[in-house]
């Protein structure tokens, strides 16, 4: 019963459901059915066209990708697989139907007892957590264990959004919105480690290449439909493509640039009044207390500066995979999902795409060793739920399995005899003490946006 429940949920989609869900949650917060159903149709709409968009960067950037992985001949036992079977191959599992009803629960419960100022609404995205659950289910073959590491993935992924809100509000220009996915957000508290690091690097840290100051310095080539076109022709010659190939993939990397941030807008529009009308409702019967709406990253990954070096790391990502000893697998799928990625390796540094860059080589070298040593649950996973391996694919993983940071360390934790044990106990003493050395970086980093003093920060 509850799994059609699920999956009866789940088969609508995003932009069937946020439209209902938004509409709901309007008329709850008192905001008059006129102008909840406006809302939450806007919002559909939003999330259509952001789709819209990522579906063309999909389609264009990833054959270039595959392109040119080909042409290099890359031969790596472990095949990329992509996001899209990761889900479905999570969505399969037996803790998949437990897991969504669960994570909803816990949610209201640590938003009641103000553990958590985010209300998340990303149910398509639970996929990352239950993700955990499942990986932790097929190590260990016990669905207790499974959902309490797929809780506790979900307790702290909340805590990192709420973290992470004033960036969304002052870098990405969403207010009252927090991005709760859990396999972007895991990377803050390191990309803001990495960025401080930076900071104390001579000649480095003095380096300002954010989208606003290269547009002044190059004029029309530091715009972004500008460097959509550049980055998009570069990944096509790498790609071996022929002329109109090459300029019919610099077109879509420079509508891609200029579109996201106008579909993002759209969104927002219906999300304003949403979030405005639960921020006003908490403050009358909660004085001080905020509330955030998570919703997927997909809504930030358009930022130009993000952009830019998410298509500068598709090749340098395919060299990663190259040179890195402990890398046993080859990207593919998910190269055109490289703007997740690297989200957060981007918004720490500010924009700068120097910075930038920087953080994803560090990033990605993270997401091959995950993505390697997970491999053989994922493949395990796989084979469970009936999954049609490509011919020649004797394992399984992808560039998104990678990132997930936190479950990696969970599940190794929870095994003294694997070889890995010591390693996940030192990492997640050191993804503890980073988080807490730059816990005051983001009000640092915004507090003339959030007017806050010296002795606020």
């Amino acid at each position: 019963m509850i799994k059609q429940a699920v999956d009866f949920i789940l088969d609508l989609g995003p932009t069937i459901m946020l439209p209902i869900i938004m509409t709901i949650f309007g008329m709850v917060l008192r905001q008059g059915f006129k102008k909840s159903f406006r809302a939450g149709i806007t919002i559909g709409i939003g999330f259509v066209g952001v789709n819209l968009v990522i579906n063309l960067l999909v389609s264009g950037l990833g054959p270039a990708a595959k392109a040119m992985v080909n042409s290099l001949g890359l031969k790596l036992d472990i095949l990329d697989v992509g996001w899209p079977i990761g889900a479905a191959i999570s969505f399969g599992t037996p803790v998949a139907p437990l897991m969504i009803p669960l994570v909803l629960l816990l949610n209201v419960i640590l938003l009641s007892v103000n553990f958590t100022k985010t209300l998340n609404v990303d149910i398509w995205n639970f996929w990352h957590l239950i993700f955990a659950a499942s990986v932790t289910y097929y190590a260990y073959h016990n669905m207790f264990l499974a959902l309490a590491v797929g809780l506790i993935v979900s307790a702290i992924t909340l805590k990192l959004a709420d973290w992470t809100a004033p960036t969304i509000e002052h870098h990405f220009g969403l207010k009252g919105v927090s991005m709760a996915h859990a396999e972007t957000v895991n990377f803050a508290p390191l990309m803001y480690a990495s960025n401080r690091i930076i900071d104390k690097i001579p000649g480095l840290n003095k380096i300002h290449a954010d989208p606003e100051t290269l547009k002044k310095r190059f004029g029309i080539f530091g715009e972004p439909l500008v460097m959509g076109l550049i980055l998009g022709i570069i990944i096509g010659l790498l790609g071996g493509y022929d002329a109109k190939g090459v300029m019919t993939l610099g077109i879509q990397m420079a509508a891609v640039l200029v579109l996201m941030p106008r579909m993002v807008a759209l969104l927002m529009e219906g999300l304003i009044p949403i979030s405005e009308g639960a921020r006003s409702y908490i403050q009358k019967r909660f004085p001080g207390k905020n509330v955030y709406i998570g919703l997927d990253t997909a809504i930030v990954i358009g930022h130009p500066a993000n952009m830019a070096v998410a298509l500068l790391m598709v090749p340098i990502t395919i060299l990663l995979a190259v040179v890195l000893p402990y890398n046993g697998m080859l990207p593919f799928a998910d190269l055109s999902v490289l703007p997740f990625t690297v989200v957060w390796a981007v918004a720490a540094a500010r924009g700068n795409i120097i910075r930038g860059l920087i953080n994803s080589i560090f990033t990605l070298m993270i997401v091959f060793f995950i993505a390697t040593n997970l491999a053989p649950l994922a493949t395990t996973m796989g084979k469970a739920v009936g999954f049609d391996f490509p011919e020649g694919a004797n394992m399984i993983s992808g560039i998104d399995l990678g990132s997930h940071v936190i479950p990696w360390i969970m599940v190794r934790l929870l095994d003294p005899s694997n070889p890995y044990f010591i390693a996940a106990i030192v990492c997640a003493l050191a993804y503890a003490l980073l988080w807490y050395w730059v816990r005051n970086d983001i009000k640092k980093q915004y507090a003339k946006e959030m007017g806050l003093d010296q002795k606020d920060q």
